[in-house]
């Protein structure tokens, strides 16, 4: 049977009953037929989700939601403590735009989340895709919700030969016409898991479809090809240094800028990341020296080298307002960004080395 638009076809009866059989089980989610516990654990989890894997997501939340059970409790949460229970997630605008946002809901909607896609667009950090999960999900309405594996199944449902990112608007429109009235936050779940589950981006297991059958990359015998991407351009390289200062027991840290990269988050003092690396610009006067190797990490959009230079001073003195000495024995458990962690650790590593000691003495 050849499917040629959304109007040949009612999938979701089929897709409702795989769900209803095979949903995944996870913490912010309800069982099928039932709507969520609160829109608040729809949102976090739908937040933490972007970006990340659903493995990393689940102790993330979990541990959120301990500390913080309520939008009004993540309201009036301290900035810093949240940035540092969100530490290792990665995109940390998303916990900025998370505090901006619950105390958004706590002012202006009396703590309780708005039903609408158009009023909940209109919050802090929470965009056309986030705005419909949660009508979805939290409230049932039937809204066109459509992530990566969304749009994965349906490129191979209809074999959507226009390249990502050009075939989004294409993708979007199908899944809309797809979508049905009813039962609308399980059915966006259900498509989703199908995608992450047996739609998968390689290897996908057609044989355990429900919608199998209507699919027409499964007929060209190339499910795997779909959706059709562009080649990737490389990630330009960025340089940069980090300062390991150590003084007794304790190592220096700073606090990041509010905004942009890691804003608001503990880190390392170091210079800006650029094509070059900058000049030495050490926090304190000092007998410093490069340890061995260099750090990398990569971000969405460039990859990271790190210099990580090291010197140990008599007492801690007097540091700037933004700084804070730390025990070396708790900087692997104070929350640090990924980039920070693996600095720490390339330094803990070898600058304890005696040799190395020896020569800074």
């Amino acid at each position: 049977m050849r499917v040629d638009s959304p109007a040949d076809f009612d999938h979701a009866y089929q897709l409702l009953d795989w769900y209803d059989a095979n949903a995944r089980v996870l913490p912010w989610r309800s069982a099928p037929g039932t709507l969520a516990p609160t829109p608040y654990r729809v949102w976090l989890a739908e937040v933490m989700l972007q970006q990340t894997t659903v493995a990393s997501v689940k102790g993330y939340f979990e541990r959120f939601t301990a500390q913080w059970p309520t939008v009004g409790a993540l309201a009036a949460a301290d900035d810093a403590a949240v940035m540092q229970a969100w530490a290792g997630l990665g995109y940390y605008a998303r916990a900025r735009n998370l505090l901006a946002c619950a105390r958004a809901v706590a002012a202006e909607f009396n703590g309780e989340f708005p039903t609408t896609e158009a009023e909940l667009r209109t919050l802090p950090g929470i965009g056309s895709y986030t705005a419909a999960a949660i009508a979805a999900i939290a409230f049932g309405r039937s809204a066109t919700v459509v992530d990566g594996n969304v749009e994965r199944v349906v490129a191979r449902l209809f074999a959507v030969a226009t390249p990502m990112p050009g075939a989004k608007p294409q993708l979007y429109a199908l899944a809309a016409a797809l979508t049905p009235a009813t039962r609308g936050g399980d059915y966006a779940q259900a498509m989703m898991d199908l995608g992450a589950t047996i739609c998968r981006p390689r290897a996908p297991d057609c044989a355990a479809c429900p919608v199998a059958e209507n699919c027409q990359a499964r007929q060209h015998g190339a499910p795997a090809e779909f959706p059709v991407k562009e080649p990737k351009s490389p990630r330009p390289r960025r340089l940069g240094t980090v300062y390991w200062l150590v003084a007794g027991d304790a190592v220096l840290t700073t606090r990041r800028p509010p905004n942009g990269l890691l804003g608001g988050m503990r880190g390392l003092p170091g210079d800006e990341w650029g094509n070059a690396r900058p000049a030495f610009a050490a926090p304190v006067a000092g007998t410093w020296r490069a340890l061995p190797g260099v750090v990398r990490h990569v971000f969405t959009h460039f990859e990271l080298e790190l210099l990580v230079m090291a010197a140990r001073i008599p007492d801690a003195g007097v540091i700037a307002e933004d700084c804070a000495w730390v025990p070396l024995a708790e900087i692997e458990h104070i929350g640090l960004p990924t980039v920070f962690a693996k600095a720490a650790r390339h330094a803990l590593e070898h600058f304890s080395d005696h040799r190395f000691d020896e020569e800074a003495a």
